[in-house]
């Protein structure tokens, strides 16, 4: 097949009799450059076509090679060179006020001091109020439109800031913030006045999950006894470590007592040629006393640990054995309570208070279990060796001899029975880490302003949630905002949503 060069005919080319070169636009100079870079025709072809020199397509060629390079060989732009030009306005400056303090975590006087140095402009404390106020309205309207009937599990909180609680609760499953308020005091009234207010908007999930604060366990009896409100157990857990700790380091002080009082008795003997009676006499009562203080922490760590990986854990057994374990684990506690009293005693009375809330996931992840042997016909044992299996690490030589065995007895059913099990691990909730993770985010709003304000507030609560995830481990939850994941509706930019116009170089 014979080529041919993508040139206009001669017949429509512009002739000029003495040069055929001149005749020749940029465009069409170009593509002869192209050509014969890509050896698409040869030198001589493209001459020949053309009429002109072969020094006159070794000119071109030359040309665009050296505007290549230079393309590629080009420096960065400059520091002093402009990039792009803003169209500052006081619409744009005020927009700007409200991403300095809500994206950059600003204060107050952090935004006159930018706007100075970097704007050259001036702006009061006054100003920055009143534009936060400016949107408290628009921010508060489009809080109260987000329906919380979706609400699965809603987890409650509450920190503090100058000495005065704010009110936390947000949905484990998209982490939207549904409440976040400044009370003067956390009692059992202000708790159920929140909760019944939440109610008017649909909030009705399946469970609450918090700590264990008097005031807002009563204030959930209060209002809505119908919703369970389950145990944190993560703070359970918090409550247990440190005695282990504590045990265990004053084990290892006594520990260190003999072994120095052991060597200067043997340094005593080695140079006097007998014992020293105040050494010999403190080791007699150190000794027992390490023993006995080794084997308390031993056995404290012990219960501990089958308190965590098989009480609290999502892999354990069922609800009732569960509570026969965790009533043994109480029990041997308090046999040794006398051996440290002022950490034991009061660690058996927390576990006693709060055995039924901190167990109560387990009496509903036990209804989901048999829903799931019943829907795939097989034994509740089965789908629980299915969730032991899901929470051993790829790495762990138990995982695929288990594997093996539970692919043998299920065969096809083993692949759908598996995800329905990694859905069921997925959704059942312990803990109120997710708002404990809001609260440490929280902080870093609250650390430089003495004075929250409800209107500051309403917009923070408004930002949290309207904001995307810019990276997430799951990735149904990147470029996503908490409202989105919890409406499955999108909506604008949040600077939108409050009406600014976003800045476009386009």
């Amino acid at each position: 097949m014979v080529q041919t060069i993508p040139f206009p005919a001669e017949s429509n080319r512009p002739t000029v009799s003495d040069c055929p070169a001149k005749a020749l636009d940029a465009e069409q100079r170009q593509d002869l450059a192209i050509h014969a870079l890509a050896g698409t025709f040869t030198i001589s072809h493209l001459a020949d076509h053309l009429h002109v020199s072969r020094k006159f397509v070794h000119g071109q060629v030359d040309r665009a090679q050296e505007a290549l390079d230079q393309a590629f060989a080009a420096a960065p732009p400059a520091d002093d060179q402009i990039l792009f030009s803003l169209p500052v306005s006081k619409r744009w400056l005020r927009q700007t006020v409200l991403a300095l303090l809500l994206v950059c975590h600003s204060s107050y006087r952090g935004v006159i001091e930018f706007f100075g140095d970097c704007f050259d402009w001036s702006i009061s404390l006054g100003t920055i109020h009143n534009i936060v106020r400016d949107v408290v309205d628009k921010a508060q309207h489009h809080n109260s439109q987000v329906p919380l009937d979706r609400v699965r599990i809603g987890l409650l909180d509450e920190i503090f800031q100058t000495q005065l609680p704010v009110l936390v609760g947000i949905d484990a499953d998209s982490t939207y913030c549904f409440l976040l308020s400044q009370e003067d005091n956390r009692d059992a009234v202000t708790w159920a006045v929140r909760l019944l207010e939440l109610q008017d908007r649909g909030f009705n999930p399946d469970a609450l999950v918090a700590d264990f604060g008097a005031g807002l366990r009563a204030g959930h009896a209060l209002a809505v006894p119908q919703i369970p409100c389950r145990g944190d157990v993560f703070h359970a857990l918090q409550t247990v470590v440190p005695v282990v700790t504590a045990l265990e380091n004053r084990a290892y002080e006594l520990m260190n007592q003999c072994e120095q009082r052991e060597r200067k008795a043997a340094n005593y003997q080695r140079r006097k040629g007998c014992a020293d009676k105040t050494l010999s006499q403190q080791l007699r009562h150190l000794r027992p006393a390490e023993a006995q203080a080794i084997a308390l922490a031993d056995d404290v760590a012990l219960l501990a640990r089958w308190l965590r990986e098989e009480v609290l854990a999502l892999a354990g057994p069922c609800y009732a054995d569960r509570r026969v374990l965790y009533d043994f684990i109480v029990a041997e506690l308090r046999i040794r309570a006398g051996l440290c009293p002022h950490r034991l005693q009061p660690l058996c009375q927390f576990l006693d208070n709060h055995r039924d809330q901190i167990l109560a996931f387990a009496e509903q992840l036990d209804r989901d279990v048999a829903a799931l042997a019943s829907d795939f016909h097989v034994a509740a044992e089965t789908v629980r060796d299915l969730l032991r299996l899901h929470m051993l690490w790829p790495t762990s030589p138990r995982r695929w001899q288990r594997e093996a065995d539970l692919r043998h007895l299920l065969r096809d059913r083993f692949h759908v029975l598996q995800e329905a099990v990694r859905e069921l691990a997925d959704r059942t909730v312990r803990a109120s880490s997710a708002v404990e993770n809001l609260n440490s985010r929280l902080r870093k709003y609250f650390f430089l302003r003495r004075q929250l304000g409800p209107d500051y507030l309403v917009v923070l609560q408004f930002y949290l949630n309207h904001r995307r995830f810019p990276r997430s481990q799951h990735r149904e939850r990147i470029d996503k905002s908490p409202a989105e994941l919890l409406t499955s509706r999108s909506h604008p930019h949040w600077l939108e949503m409050l009406g600014y116009s976003r800045f476009s170089r386009n």
